[in-house]
């Protein structure tokens, strides 16, 4: 069992950057490998970036590709998503999500456990 909590949303302004955080609990966190996912008012959830358990490999959709950057510390069971450049396109309530996948994969329906999610509002 992993829960998950994400933190470090909030409202900015077009250009500027923003760390969301998600902190797991459960001793086998290293184990997964973990995703960011976000959902428009109005619209499916979708990909944003994946990692795996070492954190040797990442994979991101192509909207975010070159300003995002997600990573993870095991040892703080946390992953993370770097956000610079943001555009109020990238507005959205962000989740991150925990796989048992040996691989990095976008397919929402492969992760297993889920957080609450945390807003990001980005202002033009």
């Amino acid at each position: 069992q992993v829960q998950l909590v994400e933190s470090g949303g909030g409202l900015v302004q077009a250009g500027d950057s923003l760390r969301l955080s998600c902190a797991a609990s459960g001793r086998t966190f290293s184990s997964y490998a973990m995703g960011w996912f976000r959902q428009a008012p109005g619209k499916e959830r979708e990909f944003v970036a994946a990692i795996t358990w070492s954190g040797g490999n990442t994979y991101y959709a192509d909207s975010v590709k070159g300003r995002f950057t997600i990573s993870r510390d095991n040892a703080k069971n946390t992953v993370y998503l770097q956000m610079n450049s943001l555009k109020p396109e990238d507005t959205a309530v962000y989740y991150c999500g925990a796989t048992p996948s040996v691989v990095v994969t976008r397919a929402e329906s492969s992760y297993r456990y889920w957080g609450q999610g945390t807003q990001v509002t980005v202002s033009s």
